[in-house]
């Protein structure tokens, strides 16, 4: 069976967790601070913040925000249903933008049309949060830009795309956001088996995505109410969550991170292959914008829709017939059952509906081979003749 996905787990990393198990803090301990640091000098941000997860990440980078209920937020509807959950667990209302028909990222044209009617209707966003699918950033300086002009903050759902580039500064560094998300899943670029983090340049966020993710606890005097009545003393100060990340996951990121670029450069030389052994007049390759290195977590192939040899069903399960474990990325967020009920006018994101009909995720992984590749690369080539 090859996977669409597969973490990379070395005897280094192994050893870098056993190092911690063996120490005297198996959580909040010197290791997190220590991954923190290692994320936010990589891509050149002032803070970082570990969490359990990117959905916890999202989350707090929501909370921090001040997004609260009355608010909107607006992200794609292509994505993990995380990116629009955050906004509903603040208890705001979430909208969708549709996505361009060549990077499948957020469409820089319908944003701007939406936010034009929303100012007409005094319904503009809180928040907008772009995704970065697959690992090519969406085209932040011009949602930036957008967002100087509308008053909307944004957040990064960069949860694909650690170690990528987006004109020519790491992603990450927050040069056009408020804030960052990464993901650290096993399957994404590199992995602290679950975890998230978030990165911002912004002291007074970074402060409160602390404080929620613990508890909303403080224990600086500065941010507490009273005055600290002992060494032992601290405050719960807002609502937060258990979203910390332990020092074993933080190992185990630390560990991982030694080799971010050695991943992302497999994976693109990999996508490069693809590009090579895919031939198909019925098939659609991933398309990538000059600005970007993509950190490639995702090689999304799409069957047109109008060719007359082979169906995307079809198609993907030739491919899992044969052992290939292809998946979908993604259903789009307003088709599934608890935002149906919210009530969406699809109508409003054809390009979403259309990519739904058509792409299919295929493996990519640092340690994918060569033999496999040309396995896969030879069933999809030969699969509307079989």
């Amino acid at each position: 069976m090859i996977p669409y996905g597969r973490q990379d787990i070395s005897i280094e990393d192994i050893d870098a967790v056993v190092s911690v198990l063996k120490s005297d803090f198996l959580t909040q301990g010197p290791t997190v601070p220590a991954f923190e640091q290692l994320i936010a000098d990589y891509c050149n941000a002032n803070y970082a913040v570990a969490v359990n997860s990117a959905t916890s990440a999202l989350h707090i980078a929501c909370l921090a925000l001040g997004v609260k209920k009355g608010d909107i937020v607006w992200t794609s509807p292509i994505t993990f249903v995380a990116s629009a959950n955050c906004a509903l667990y603040c208890g705001a209302d979430v909208d969708f933008v549709d996505i361009d028909s060549a990077t499948y990222n957020m469409s820089i044209s319908v944003l701007e049309e939406k936010l034009i009617k929303a100012e007409k209707q005094g319904r503009l966003p809180k928040v907008v949060i772009p995704v970065h699918l697959a690992g090519q950033s969406c085209e932040m300086s011009k949602i930036h830009e957008l967002g100087q002009r509308y008053g909307f903050r944004i957040i990064e759902d960069a949860s694909h795309a650690i170690g990528g580039k987006y004109k020519n500064e790491s992603i990450g560094g927050c040069h056009f956001s408020d804030i960052t998300v990464f993901s650290f899943h096993p399957v994404k670029i590199i992995t602290t088996g679950e975890g998230g983090m978030c990165l911002t340049n912004d002291l007074k966020l970074a402060n409160l995505l602390n404080r929620y993710r613990s508890h909303g606890i403080v224990r600086k005097q500065i941010e507490m109410t009273n005055i600290s009545e002992g060494p032992w003393y601290y405050e719960q100060v807002d609502l937060g969550y258990n979203y910390r990340m332990t020092d074993i996951q933080a190992a185990l990121g630390i560990s991982q991170m030694k080799r971010l670029d050695e991943f992302v450069s497999a994976r693109n030389t990999i996508a490069a292959r693809y590009d090579e052994l895919l031939n198909q007049e019925w098939l659609q390759l991933p398309w990538q914008h000059p600005d970007n290195y993509s950190a490639f977590h995702l090689y999304i192939i799409r069957v047109k829709e109008s060719n007359q040899w082979i169906s995307h069903l079809q198609l993907f399960e030739k491919l899992r017939s044969a052992g290939i474990l292809v998946n979908l990325h993604y259903i789009p967020v307003y088709k599934h059952p608890y935002f149906e009920k919210i009530g969406f006018d699809k109508s409003e994101f054809p390009q979403s509906t259309l990519y739904y009909s058509e792409a299919i995720s295929i493996p990519i992984f640092a340690s994918l081979t060569e033999s496999e590749q040309q396995f896969v690369a030879d069933v999809i080539n030969k699969a509307n003749y079989i």
